[in-house]
């Protein structure tokens, strides 16, 4: 099956240039209306709808698909979402060489082929079929959302519900005629299926914008044109969640849980009220996958790098001390430290974590739930787990005084403790700890290491190219570094949903302490002492691990910077000629 690709100003070819204005007209037409274009097309040229169709297809040169055709097809909703599909009445189909066929029920909406080539960002050709057999296609892949059972709301503070509990099912929703409870339902299962981290609801003054976090960016999918409709489908989030529907004036948290393919799901779910409104955003936890990473988690499945691997590693056996991971916000640091928990585990020592939430089940780790609600802090929570002879402990966040001093303590009375600390550098966890009110000296003898670490998106393997970047206004390194060397970028394409990226990899800088770097933190240095210091005892900064990924073509400079800042020229040169060695792509 051929076609013409398709493109907003000009569709396909035009045989019989009378007939096509024609059926122009009648489009805008039955686009002002509401009604479908077969429908007014049949009635302009006296003909049923199937033959209007049929006159249309030849005259456009465009394939006409029957509903059986239709649905011998395989619909790709990667590159057109389920909510899109259904809301703007076309579908996205493999043909059988793979080939990508975009359905749609009217070849002269331009605001919808453009909306589809800039969503897809691959050649695509044009297929005619009509508005009712567009619809049925969409119901019979909505066994997908069929598929999606909610096992009840729940927070961290509620108990199982018994079998006389109210069961939200979403399957007997997915039967339901309201539009509210299918867009909400659709806009799951396509973040289920994008491998989204988290949906946002952003309302505005029109309505709302909904919005994915694909790699830890924030993707626009859709729109919601109609405020009503989208406080509607607000109440409806809080209804899954069993918060209150009546309050719209402070933040609310809560959380449910649906399967789909046998998969469990948790969603946490986020209020916050707005000048337009309350938004929303759903983060998203498949426990299946998570429990699949684990059985196989190691530092080199993160993507870290040779040299990263071995210093994290090194702090990781380490018989007793604390090993501090820092970063933003979703960095990956909780992960790490899963992986280095994964890698000591041999079944010989008494591992303990405490956190908030759980996010992965580890098999021979005993882990404890924060539930601040009925008294079980980290710092409650980290003095039982004292009492119950652990050998190594994991905090999941150090947040105030009262656990970083218990965390120090026990490393210093034999513990080796991995915790995670919110700060931007190897160098801003001493001066965040020691502002909460932690013994300077205590912190530093009790330090194995620091490791701050971010994730890097990768380009698209798909769709990367060869991408000449002006480098005159780099720092000099940077021009050293790069130089001669075949930069990448991803064009984006439909398997990165358009973004050029597909995929993550963590980069970080590790820095170790040794006598001489207590030594020069107790003589309060200043930072950039304590840097050269660093680097003379073989620091990598993490601009620099970054740079490696950007000259082996994995990552962009525009991604690095993203991420990082951009250094001064002050390393050595034996520094920058190993950074100029190719980075490894054996992860």
């Amino acid at each position: 099956m051929n076609a013409a690709p398709a493109t907003a100003g000009a569709v396909v070819p035009q045989r019989d240039p009378a007939l096509t204005t024609l059926l122009a007209r009648v489009a805008t037409t039955a686009r002002a209306g509401g009604a479908s274009f077969g429908r007014a097309a049949a009635e302009a040229l006296g003909q049923t709808e199937a033959e209007a169709l049929a006159t249309c297809a030849q005259a456009l040169h465009l394939p006409l698909l029957s509903g059986d055709g239709l649905q011998l097809l395989r619909a790709d909703f990667d590159a057109v979402p389920f909510t899109e599909a259904s809301r703007r009445r076309m579908v996205a189909v493999r043909e059988a060489d793979g080939d990508l066929l975009l359905v749609i029920d009217d070849p002269f909406d331009a605001d919808r082929l453009e909306w589809a080539e800039h969503r897809m960002a691959q050649p695509v050709s044009l297929g005619l079929a009509a508005s009712e057999e567009i619809t049925a296609f969409l119901r019979r892949h909505e066994a997908g959302l069929r598929a999606i059972e909610s096992v009840g709301a729940s927070s961290p503070q509620s108990e199982p519900m018994g079998d006389d509990g109210e069961e939200l099912s979403i399957s007997r929703i997915a039967d339901d005629t309201s539009p509210v409870v299918r867009l909400v339902n659709s806009m799951l299962y396509d973040a289920l299926r994008a491998e989204a981290s988290d949906v946002h609801l952003e309302m505005d003054a029109r309505g709302a914008v909904i919005k994915y976090r694909l790699d830890g960016v924030l993707d626009t999918v859709s729109r919601i044109e109609d405020p009503t409709q989208a406080e509607q489908v607000v109440s409806r989030i809080k209804v899954l969640a069993e918060l209150d529907i009546a309050e719209r004036r402070v933040p609310q948290d809560g959380r449910f849980q649906v399967r789909i393919d046998r998969r469990e799901i948790d969603l946490r779910v986020s209020i916050l009220p707005a000048a337009h409104g309350e938004d929303v955003v759903v983060r998203i936890l498949d426990k299946k996958r998570l429990v699949d990473e684990v059985r196989g988690l190691r530092f080199e499945t993160l993507g870290f790098d040779d040299q990263s691997i071995a210093d994290l590693r090194s702090l990781a056996r380490l018989p007793f001390g604390l090993m501090l991971v820092t970063g933003p916000t979703g960095s990956g640091k909780t992960t790490t430290l899963y992986a280095a928990l994964s890698e000591v585990n041999n079944g010989r020592d008494k591992i303990v974590t405490i956190e908030d939430p759980i996010e992965y089940q580890l098999p021979g780790v005993t882990q404890v739930p924060v539930n601040d609600r009925r008294g079980l802090t980290f710092s409650r929570g980290l003095r039982s787990i004292l009492r119950h002879d652990p050998d190594k402990i994991m905090v999941g966040e150090v947040r105030d005084a009262e656990t970083a001093q218990i965390a120090v303590q026990a490393a210093l009375t034999g513990h080796l403790v991995f915790t995670t600390v919110h700060a931007n550098s190897v160098f801003d966890v001493m001066g965040r700890l020691l502002h909460i009110g932690v013994d300077p000296f205590s912190l530093v003898s009790a330090l194995n290491g620091v490791v701050a670490q971010r994730l890097l998106r990768i380009n698209c393997t798909h769709c990367a190219c060869p991408d000449p970047v002006d480098l005159s206004m780099r720092p000099s390194s940077e021009r050293v570094l790069l130089a001669d060397r075949v930069l990448m970028r991803g064009s984006g394409c439909g398997h990165c949903r358009g973004t050029g990226y597909r995929g993550r990899r963590a980069i970080a800088e590790v820095l170790r302490f040794d006598d001489a770097m207590r030594d020069a933190l107790f003589d309060r240095t200043s930072v950039a002492s304590a840097k050269r210091a660093a680097r003379e005892r073989g620091m990598r900064s993490i601009r620099r691990a970054g740079l490696d990924l950007v000259a082996a073509g994995l990552t962009t400079l525009e991604e690095l910077d993203r991420v990082t800042f951009a250094e001064s020229d002050s390393e050595s040169p034996t520094e920058q000629a190993s950074s100029r060695q190719p980075a490894s792509d054996d992860r």
